[in-house]
């Protein structure tokens, strides 16, 4: 159940960008307040200096570059990063708290293969170089169930376009949720845009957690409450 606070916060947008929602939550606990002062700084990426080589944002050598968009707790993310430490990982997400356990996680796990953007994804997008990704990974978004929120659904021709722009031929858009509707939006843009295949072959294919899947909280609550989650993987042309 949310608050009045809470669905006020939701129902407004920073102007000129594409997130909705609220930038924070409960107040920080003070290892985490520590480590966002002390650590994020140089995990954060500087959008204003950015290059065009994205290799160069890691410490480590890296063979590609993998976007996760809005990535909660980062339970994915750092679990992703750990598996793959010779691959990049970029890590999106505007609320606060999210950031601030994800900063505790990379560091507790010694991680260098991992780059935090906390703040509205768009202008991170807009900002990237083309063809640069070779993944970009959408969990459990929120689904705007409403009508009218529709329109603040992430995935939309515009945000499609970008996705396009940056991934390199070959390249997956994955996508989870536990929202019927949400799945069947999404299958409706991506299977009508041409720069997209949908990887399923059989209703297994979606049923199915990717490859290593480590879960995440969304998904946990979406299963005690009985929902089935969906996993959705499209490859760019």
């Amino acid at each position: 159940m949310t608050s009045a606070d809470d669905e006020h916060a939701r129902d407004a947008a920073a102007p000129g960008t594409g997130f909705y929602g609220r930038r924070k939550g409960k107040p920080l606990r003070a290892l985490q307040s520590q480590h966002l002062a002390q650590e994020l700084p140089r995990l954060q990426l500087d959008l204003a200096t950015l290059g065009d080589d994205l290799h160069a944002l890691f410490p480590v050598p890296v063979t590609s570059i993998r976007l996760e968009i809005g990535f909660g707790g980062g339970e994915h993310l750092l679990a992703e990063a750990a598996r793959h430490p010779g691959i990049g990982f970029i890590g999106a997400e505007a609320f606060v708290n999210g950031v601030a356990k994800a900063t505790a996680g990379i560091v507790e796990a010694g991680l260098a293969n991992v780059r935090l953007h906390g703040d509205d994804v768009v202008p991170l997008l807009d900002r990237l170089p083309a063809g640069a990704l070779e993944q970009i990974d959408l969990l459990y978004p929120d689904p705007w169930p409403k009508r009218r929120h529709w329109k603040r659904r992430f995935v939309r021709p515009d945000n499609l376009d970008r996705f396009a722009r940056l991934l390199a031929p070959g390249g997956h858009f994955r996508f989870a949720t536990d929202v019927e509707d949400y799945a069947a939006w999404t299958l409706r843009h991506l299977i009508a845009d041409a720069r997209f295949d949908w990887t399923a072959r059989v209703a297994d294919d979606w049923r199915r957690p990717f490859a290593g899947w480590p879960g995440t909280r969304y998904e946990a609550k979406a299963l005690r409450e009985g929902r089935t989650p969906g996993y959705y993987e499209f490859r760019r042309i």
